[in-house]
């Protein structure tokens, strides 16, 4: 076993990558090739040790350092709108900062990481193209009441199911679950309505609307169809 050479540098150490005249603190200290090789500010590039040297022995130039306070609009797990998708829903998955810098302009660009809720198609977008709809927080509730909208068809059917399938005499146990299951449609549509005039109030757009429009008319189809059944009960 061969006596393996100490490194030049340790974690905690400030150095000066002296291609680049920047200053910067060893990360990691890796060892490949017989040859230590040193990540700096966690940085995805890795350096030799005859490209740094301690900040305290320097002799060159020091490129000014520079500080960037960048204030994020959005965050992960926001769900938001893209301008020119419409009334789609986009979560954000992540974000990047791009900094650009030129001898006569400078500026950072935020980028953020976007799978659509309805089939995760991926997509990037710039902040200027994004519009909050809901904060992380409350994202996943919003979701379960957009889905909510599509399976009252279902949930709807299997009531008329039961009613069909049964007899005019039913137990009261069985009037019981009926008007359970139609108050929680019920109270899960007036939720959904609620949410998308909210939308509709905020973005004018049409699909949102629709949306209302659609529910109002589940929950008055809900309402006729208590109504007769109350009818039906009253006149046995």
């Amino acid at each position: 076993m061969t006596n393996r050479k100490k490194p030049k540098f340790k974690i905690g150490d400030t150095v000066v990558i002296t291609i680049y005249g920047t200053v910067g603190k060893i990360t990691d200290v890796k060892y490949l090739d017989q040859m230590h090789v040193y990540e700096v500010n966690k940085s995805e590039g890795l350096y030799l040790e005859s490209s740094l040297q301690m900040l305290s022995e320097y002799d060159g130039e020091i490129m000014d350092s520079e500080k960037i306070d960048i204030e994020y609009r959005f965050f992960i797990g926001d769900l938001v709108k893209v301008k020119g998708y419409g009334s789609n829903l986009f979560k954000i998955m992540g974000f990047r900062t791009e900094i650009w810098r030129y001898k006569s302009d400078a500026w950072e660009d935020v980028i953020y990481e976007l799978s659509r809720v309805s089939d995760g198609e991926w997509l990037e977008a710039g902040e200027d193209e994004l519009t909050l709809v809901a904060d992380a927080d409350s994202a996943d509730s919003f979701i379960q009441k957009l889905g909510l909208l599509y399976i009252m068809d279902k949930k709807q059917k299997s009531i008329d199911l039961k009613k069909s399938s049964s007899s005019f005499h039913q137990t009261e146990k069985e009037l019981l679950e009926r008007t359970k299951e139609k108050k929680e449609l019920i109270d899960g549509l007036l939720d959904i309505y609620n949410d998308y005039r909210i939308l509709y109030s905020l973005f004018k757009d049409a699909e949102y609307e629709q949306v209302m429009k659609l529910t109002l008319r589940k929950l008055k189809l809900l309402s006729n169809k208590s109504d007769k059944d109350n009818g039906t009960k009253n006149l046995e």
